[in-house]
Parts: C-alpha cells; structure tokens; sequence
C-alpha cells in the first residue's frame, strides 16, 4: 500500500484560495495560481512591533504572506515581555522590529521579513508606495493620522472627483485597550479613513494644573505633576521626550519623591510610563483575536476570497464576549480622503511665500511645512542636508517648480495645529493658478 501524501502546509489556505463560494469578491479566481501569485508578490507592511504587531506579524507568515517589512520605533523593555510573545530577556533594550523579524523567520520557513528600526516620519512617501497594503498594530492617535494620511495622498481622482481604482492604498488597522479591542478596514476613497472617524477617540485625560501642584490625591497626580510642572521648572526650554529612557526615568524619580511626601502610594515605573504616555494595560488574548481579525480582512483584500468587512468590528471581552460589526460612512469633505484642499495661485507665488500661507489657511494651520511634487522634493525642513540642498528653491516662484502647468497636485508634510494639540500631519493640495489657458471655472470653484 502506497504511503499517504504528507499534509500540505497550505491546507487550510487552500480551503479559502483554490474553491469558489457564495460570498466571494468580484474578482476572485481561485486556484493554485492566485496561492503562489499571493506569497510571490503580496508585500504588506506591518506598522508597529509591539503586542499586536508581533501577533500580526506571526499571523500574516502563517496565512500565506511571503513578503513583509515592519517598521517600529521602539526598543524592547522587561515590561513588555508579558504580552509580547517574539521577545525574551536576553533581548531587552534591542530594537523591537529586529528581533520580531528574526524569531518569526526562525520559526516559518519561506518567509523574508524587513525590519525597519526608525520613526514612521523619517521614511519618504515612496516608501509605503512600494507595498500593497499596510496593516497598522499601533497605540498612538498621532501615528495612526500620519500612516492614514500618507495613504489617502496616493488616492487620486478623475475629472468627475470619483477615485481611481489603481490608486487605492488599503489600510487595516487594529487597536486594543485591555479587554476591549477593533479592527477596522480603510480603503481610501471609498470607505470612512481615520480621520473621517476621529471622533471615535475619547479627548485624553487631563488634570487641573491646581490639584496637580497643591492637593494631589493619588499615584498619577504625582506622575504628572513630575511631567507637567517639575519638568519645566528644572530643564527650561528642554522638551520632554516620552520614548527617552532617561527622561521617563526621570519623571519617575520625581513623582516617588512627590508621592512620598504626601503619603500617596503606588507610583511605578510601569504606572509612569502608563499616566505619561496615556497606555492602557494590555491583554495578550486580545491581541490575539483582533491580530486573527486583521490578518484575515488583509487575506480578503489580498485575495478576494471574501467580502471585506463592512467596515469597523468593535470587540468587547469585559463581560462574556461580544462582538458588534458597524458601517461607518465616509466624509465627502475630508481633508485627507478627498480630493484635496483647493488653492489659487498667483504664478509669482515663491515657494517661501506658499510655505507661508499654509500657516494662515483655515483648513490647514501647517506649520514647518515639506513640500514634494510628483516625489520631488521642492523644499524638505529635514535633514540638514536637504534642507541645504533644496533652500534655494524657496525664493523661485511654485509655478515654475511645477514645471508652469496650470495645475497639479502637491503633498505637504509637517506639524498641524489641532486645537489644544499639534502632531505631524500630510495634506494634498490641488494648486490651480489664475489666469493659465486649460483651468476652467469648475477648476476655481472652492478656491481658497
């Protein structure tokens, strides 16, 4: 009797990608073909290494991925040793991204993945260009506005402001909070993007300045009044940085010193970096199964063995379990998702000038502003030496930049002014300059 056929390592792929069924996207073409095709040239960027970005990387390289990067900040503490599964002791104080990348090529056999040990910020815009999807495993607001952003400025539109298919960066984005936890699908131009749905995220906590400096009642009034009084009173002028270990460490040692003269305990190490930098514990089962719920919406996306999810999962675990499936809709005026913010132009307009106007647009309040056209950069803040090498451009008029067409689309990077807060943002501007034969009246139309 002939031996059995080992069991393929696919097999539970093959259920999803070699057979038709009901509830199948449009173009969906099972077959070995669409497999191979999927771990052959499927490149999916993983933001963030963290809990969830450990998951989601395990996760992708199970699911048939061959091709990933991952890119994180962050260096590894005895802290997140509990939940973060890829790290061990000895690897404490590495960078998280590296390690995450070894131990899952270790242990899955085919998969190659880029570690990228950086801020989201210093990649230039081409680089998340290179990538069919991004799967975002991040605890942070401002970081997911930037990858959202960076996304929505690869979205172009026709003549008749419909997006174009062929421009469409997919984004899955994930989040938990303790016990609760979501999964979220971004398709730029045709489902809500972040910042469409930014009312999602409760305002941060904040505590009366008052009680902070005379009548604290408890560790995190201790913790912060280290951060926000203490801070600025020992080192004028120094911003604080809450991903510098000497300065959390710091802060530490000042709230241990508060908290001890008024009889407060309870201040951690752990409970500072938590109260600064406003995390909420996490739970590794969580991750798990909004990492689970994310891999598969991008296998979706990749494949189109499925129908996406439409579009935002909430998951709640406090209680039992219960998981609830909501369709947001998409805001036609975004700033980010849409068109882009329509500017008129005189063509003796400098780029200084331009750079200058963006401070006083109502729709913008830019700050420090980069300016690319077409992945040229025409003026770059940062690093030194492009700022240097592109400075003399700021005194040549933008028309003539552009290359004296009588529109075109710019991307602008730099620090946004949001109210009580500012955070590094991208926009796409629509620059239509008055009085050049091709614009039309439709083109003005909304002109700031």
């Amino acid at each position: 009797m002939a031996d059995s056929a080992p069991p393929s390592k696919s097999r539970d792929l093959d259920k999803l990608l070699l057979r038709s069924g009901n509830l199948v996207g449009p173009n969906f073409d099972p077959g070995v073909q669409l497999r191979d095709d999927l771990q052959e040239y499927a490149r999916v960027l993983v933001v963030g290494a963290g809990g969830l970005g450990c998951e989601l990387l395990k996760d992708l390289a199970l699911s048939g991925f061959k091709n990933l990067e991952v890119i994180d900040m962050d260096r590894i503490e005895v802290t997140n040793l509990n939940r973060q599964f890829l790290f061990r002791l000895e690897d404490v104080g590495k960078p998280k991204a590296e390690v995450a990348a070894k131990r899952v090529m270790e242990r899955i056999s085919g998969v190659n993945i880029v570690p990228h040990f950086c801020r989201i910020e210093d990649k230039d815009i081409g680089f998340y260009n290179d990538f069919n999807i991004i799967a975002l495993g991040l605890d942070s607001i401002e970081a997911r506005s930037y990858i959202n952003a960076v996304a929505c400025s690869f979205l172009e539109y026709d003549s008749d402001d419909n997006p174009r298919e062929e421009t469409m960066k997919p984004m899955v984005d994930g989040g938990t909070e303790g016990f609760k936890g979501h999964a979220r699908v971004i398709v730029p131009g045709v489902t809500p993007c972040f910042e469409c749905t930014i009312w999602l995220f409760p305002p941060q906590v904040k505590f009366p300045l008052c009680t902070l400096a005379e009548t604290p009642r408890n560790a995190a009034h201790c913790i912060e009044y280290a951060h926000l009084i203490k801070w600025d009173e020992v080192h004028s002028g120094k911003a604080f940085d809450p991903d510098n270990p000497d300065h959390m460490k710091w802060v530490y040692d000042e709230a241990v010193k508060r908290a001890e003269l008024f009889g407060i305990p309870g201040v951690t190490y752990s409970l500072t970096q938590g109260v600064v930098k406003n995390i909420i514990p996490a739970i590794a089962s969580t991750n798990a199964i909004i990492s689970a719920a994310c891999t598969l919406e991008t296998l979706k996306i990749a494949s189109g063995c499925s129908k996406t999810l439409s579009n935002y999962l909430t998951y709640n675990g406090v209680e039992g379990l219960h998981t609830k499936v909501t369709e947001f809709v998409k805001d036609n005026d975004c700033l980010v998702c849409g068109p882009g913010v329509l500017i008129e132009l005189d063509t003796t307009v400098t780029l200084k000038k331009f750079i200058d106007m963006l401070e006083e647009h109502p729709k913008l309040l830019m700050t420090k502003a980069s300016i690319t056209y077409h992945g040229k950069n025409l003026y770059m803040q940062a690093p030194p030496i492009l700022e240097e090498m592109t400075r003399s451009n700021l005194e040549l008029p933008l028309y003539d930049l552009m290359g004296k067409i009588p529109k075109g689309v710019l991307h602008v990077t730099g620090t946004v002014d949001r109210g009580n807060r500012k955070s590094s943002g991208l926009r796409k501007l629509r620059v239509v300059y008055k009085g050049i034969d091709g614009v039309t009246d439709m083109d003005m139309a909304g002109g700031a």
